[in-house]
This record gives structure tokens, sequence and C-alpha cells, in this order.
């Protein structure tokens, strides 16, 4: 795996477990990625707000705002304002149903966790080139 794959892209990774957060960033900063790091639904918005990533990760199932939330938050933005980023839910809701919901609302992708770093390299590119 080529250590700059990712390079030049910004991602903004939402998600409320510490541990998982900090892995995600490591292994995307190893890729190459600019990497910013919201533990929560709000901090989330900061970021895209501030930032304009090129893709943001977000958990699902989060605390106060859930990953659902955030989605809504982030297309009320509007298109200029980073409205329009693609959004890649992780979650362990793994059903057909759940899976269709988050496809439906508008999220670009969907990680079932846990998943490999095969599968989040593979699933950021399909959404990144799309």
């Amino acid at each position: 795996m080529s250590p700059k794959r990712l390079s030049n892209l910004t991602i903004v990774v939402v998600e409320d477990h510490d541990d998982a957060r900090t892995s995600l960033g490591l292994f995307l900063e190893h890729l190459g990625a600019n990497v910013v790091l919201a533990s929560n639904a709000f901090e989330g918005i900061e970021a895209v707000t501030n930032r304009r990533p090129n893709l943001v990760l977000s958990d699902i199932s989060m605390p106060d705002r859930d990953g659902f939330d955030l989605l809504r938050d982030i297309r009320a933005l509007g298109p200029d304002a980073g409205g329009s980023v693609p959004i890649i839910a992780m979650t362990a809701l793994v059903s057909r149903r759940d899976r269709t919901r988050m496809l439906g609302e508008g999220f670009r992708a969907c990680l079932p966790k846990p998943f490999t770093v095969d599968e989040l390299l593979e699933t950021i590119l399909t959404v990144i080139n799309d």
C-alpha cells in the first residue's frame, strides 16, 4: 500500500470513540491525507465549515447528535459552504434496511464496523473517484 495514496485530500473523521478516531487519523495521515479529527457532530460541522474537506467519515451512533443529524447539518450549509462534500457512514448497523436508509438519506457509502484498512481505502477511493 503506497504511503501517499491519499495525498492532497483533506478528510474529516467524526468518531466519538477516542481510540478509533486516533487510529483512523493516523492511518489516513500515513496514506498522505490531511486529517481533521472531530469527537462529535458539533465539531464535525465546524471542521467542514472551516476546512472544506474532500471527504467526511462519520460514525452513525454518537451521543447528542448522530451521523444523520451531521449529514443534514452539512447539507444545509449549501454547496458554496462545503455542504456537498461526500460523506461515508461508519456503523455497526449493517442490516439491508439500515444500509438502504443511509444511502437514501445521502451518505455516499456505508462502511460496516468493524472494517479492514483495505475496505476503508477501497471505499474512500471509490467515493473520491466517483
